[in-house]
C-alpha cells in the first residue's frame, strides 16, 4: 500500500500537475509549501498540460484512467486542449505486447491461434483501460473482434481500491462528508470495476442488450460468439461504423446529427424505464453510429461491461421526480424526497422546495448549450450539505451515465432541448405504468407464479378462512372478557360505596350522643349546611 502510494505521489510530481491548479486560489502556506518542496526539481518540458494529465493517468492505471475517461466528455468543464488529450484514453492507451494477447488467447480457448482463427491480427485494433482487441477471421468466415484483459490488471485494481477504501474511510469521520456516504459509494464502484474483469459477465450483458433492442432503429448490439468466449477473453461480431465522436465524418457524410442526438436521449430513458436495463459506460469510445442511412442514424453499442438497473421503487422515484422538475414542481420534488427518506422527516419541504427552485429555476427551457449538469449537481450538492442529504449509492451509475449522454448530445447537438425531448416519454411511460396497460403487463409478469399458485389456491383459502375464524373468536373472547371486567370493577364499586356508607352510619352512631348535644345549640342554617354536605358525601 505504501509502496502504491509513493508512486502515485511520484507520478503527480513528475509530471508537475500541481502546475494545473491555479495557484492564485490556493493559501498562502500551501503556495509556499509547493514553492519550497522537491516539485521544483521536475521541468514541465516541451509537453502540455493536457498530455501531462493524459501521461500521468495511463501510469496510474485503469481506474485513473476511467477517471479521464468520463472526464473526456465534459468539455463544458474542461479547456478543450486538455479534453482533446483525454479523448485518446478511451481507446488509445498504450498497448500490451502482442505475444502476451496471443499467449492469453490460446491458454484461455486451449487451442492454438491458427486451430481458433483463420486469420488474426497482431497490431490491436484498440486499447484500452483493461483490455485491448485485435480483428480475427473464423474459419466459417465470420468477421470478428478478440477482446483480451489485459494481464496482471487486477492486482494493481485491488492496489488502487484499497487506497481509495482507507481515503474514503477518512472522509467519512468528517462530519461534512459523512452523508455522501463514501466508503458505500467506492464499494459499489469497486462491484461494477471488477465485473469489467470477468468478460463471460460482459457477453452475458451484451446478449441481454441485443435482445432487448432486436430489431430496433434505436440500437444495434453485436452478437457473441460463445464457444470461443471465456472469463478473460471475449469473441464478438465485427462492426464497422464511425465512432460518435467524429463529428468531421458524421458531418461530411450528412448524418442527421439533431435525431441522432434526440435518439440518444429516447435511448437512455428506454434503457432506464422501459427495460430496467441500461449500459453504463457509455464514453464516446464505446459508442459508433451506423450511417448507411444518415437520415434515419443507428446507435452501435460495444463494451457492455458495465451496466445498471433500478429496484421498482426506484423508477418509479426518479420517474416523478423528473417529471416534478419538468413541471417545475419544486413542492413535488421536495416532498418525494422527504418522503424517500433521502431527507430527514424534520425537513420543513417549503424551505427545502425553495432552495431547489434557486438551483434549478435557472437552467429550465434553455437549450442544451446553455445547461451544465455538472453546475447543477454542485448547486445541488450544496443543498444537500445544507439540508443533509444522504448519496444514494445505487444511484451513482445513473448519475454518471446521464452525464456522459449530456456530453454526447452537447457534442452532437448543442440545440438539444432536453426536456422537451424526455418530458413526453416520461409521461407516457409513467401513463402506462398506472394504466390498464401497465395492470396487464404487471399481470403477465406474475403469470407464472399464479399459474404454479393455483392448485393450492382451495387448500389457501381453507387456511385463510379458518384463520378468519379463529381471529372472530378469539375477538368475541376478547369482548366478553372485557365485560367481565367492566361488571367486576363495577361491582367493586359498588361495595366500596356501600362500604362508606356503613362506615359513615357508624360513625354517626358511635358519635350521635355528642352530635345531638352540639345541634341543639346551633342555628337552623348551620344545620342544614351540614345535612347538604352529608348527603353530598353520599352521594359521591
Amino acid at each position: 500500500m505504501s509502496l502504491r502510494l509513493f508512486k502515485i505521489l511520484w507520478v503527480i510530481a513528475r509530471h508537475r500537475l500541481d502546475t494545473l491548479i491555479p495557484m492564485e486560489r490556493l493559501p498562502f502556506w500551501l503556495r509556499a509549501l509547493l514553492w519550497f518542496s522537491p516539485l521544483q526539481l521536475f521541468s514541465v518540458g516541451h509537453r502540455s498540460r493536457g498530455e501531462r494529465l493524459r501521461l500521468a493517468l495511463e501510469a496510474l492505471g485503469p481506474i485513473f484512467i476511467k477517471f479521464g475517461q468520463m472526464l473526456s466528455t465534459r468539455r463544458d468543464l474542461l479547456p478543450d486542449d486538455v479534453a482533446n488529450e483525454l479523448r485518446r484514453l478511451q481507446d488509445q492507451v498504450p498497448p500490451f505486447p502482442a505475444e502476451l494477447a496471443a499467449a492469453r488467447v490460446e491458454k484461455e480457448l486451449e487451442m492454438s491461434l491458427e486451430v481458433a482463427f483463420a486469420e488474426f491480427e497482431q497490431a490491436p485494433l484498440a486499447s484500452a483501460s483493461i483490455a485491448q482487441v485485435h480483428a480475427a477471421k473464423l474459419h466459417t468466415g465470420e468477421e470478428v473482434v478478440v477482446k483480451i484483459i489485459r494481464p496482471g490488471i487486477d492486482r494493481i485494481m485491488r492496489q488502487d481500491m484499497a487506497l481509495m477504501y482507507q481515503v474514503a474511510k477518512l472522509f467519512a469521520k468528517v462530519p461534512e462528508a459523512r452523508r455522501l456516504r463514501p466508503v458505500e459509494v467506492i464499494r459499489d464502484y469497486e462491484a461494477t470495476l471488477f465485473d469489467e474483469l470477468d468478460l463471460y459477465k460482459e457477453a452475458a450483458n451484451t446478449s441481454q442488450l441485443k435482445r432487448n433492442f432486436k430489431d430496433s432503429p434505436l440500437l444495434f448490439v453485436p452478437t457473441i460468439y460463445w464457444p470461443f468466449t471465456r472469463r478473460y477473453v471475449m469473441v464478438q461480431e465485427r462492426i464497422r461504423g464511425v465512432p460518435v465522436a467524429d463529428m468531421e465524418t458524421l458531418t461530411a457524410r450528412g448524418v442527421n446529427l439533431k435525431k441522432l442526438a434526440e435518439r440518444g436521449v429516447e435511448l437512455f430513458f428506454t434503457q432506464v424505464f422501459r427495460d430496467n436495463f441500461f449500459h453504463a459506460d457509455m464514453h464516446p469510445g464505446n459508442i459508433f453510429v451506423n450511417c448507411d442511412n444518415p437520415e434515419d442514424p443507428q446507435y452501435i453499442a460495444i463494451d457492455c461491461g458495465i451496466v445498471g438497473s433500478l429496484t421498482r421503487e426506484d423508477q418509479d422515484y426518479l420517474a416523478r421526480n423528473l417529471l416534478a422538475f419538468f413541471h417545475q414542481d419544486y413542492y413535488e420534488v421536495a416532498a418525494l424526497h422527504i418522503e424517500s427518506g433521502w431527507v430527514g422527516e424534520d425537513t420543513r419541504a417549503n424551505e427545502f422546495a425553495a432552495a431547489i427552485r434557486t438551483v434549478c429555476e435557472p437552467i429550465l427551457e434553455k437549450p442544451l448549450k446553455d445547461i451544465s449538469f455538472g453546475q447543477v449537481l454542485l448547486g445541488l450538492f450544496q443543498t444537500a450539505r445544507r439540508f443533509n442529504m444522504e448519496v444514494q449509492p445505487q444511484l451513482v451509475l445513473l448519475q454518471k451515465t446521464l452525464l456522459n449522454i449530456e456530453g454526447l448530445g452537447r457534442q452532437l447537438y448543442p440545440e438539444l432541448d432536453l426536456w422537451s425531448t424526455a418530458k413526453p416519454y416520461l409521461e407516457q411511460w409513467m401513463k402506462d405504468r398506472a394504466g390498464i396497460s401497465g395492470l396487464w403487463e404487471s399481470l403477465k409478469r406474475q403469470a407464472p407464479e399464479l399459474s404454479h399458485q393455483l392448485p393450492e389456491l382451495p387448500v389457501l383459502a381453507h387456511q385463510a378462512l379458518t384463520r378468519m375464524e379463529v381471529e372472530h373468536r378469539q375477538r368475541h373472547q376478547q369482548v366478553d372478557s372485557i365485560h367481565h371486567m367492566q361488571r367486576q370493577m363495577a361491582d367493586q364499586g359498588k361495595r366500596h360505596h356501600r362500604l362508606r356508607i356503613g362506615l359513615l352510619l357508624v360513625a354517626i352512631a358511635l358519635a350521635w350522643q355528642p352530635l345531638a348535644s352540639w345541634a341543639a345549640t346551633q342555628d337552623w342554617p348551620i344545620l342544614g349546611a351540614a345535612a347538604i354536605g352529608l348527603l353530598l358525601l353520599l352521594w359521591q
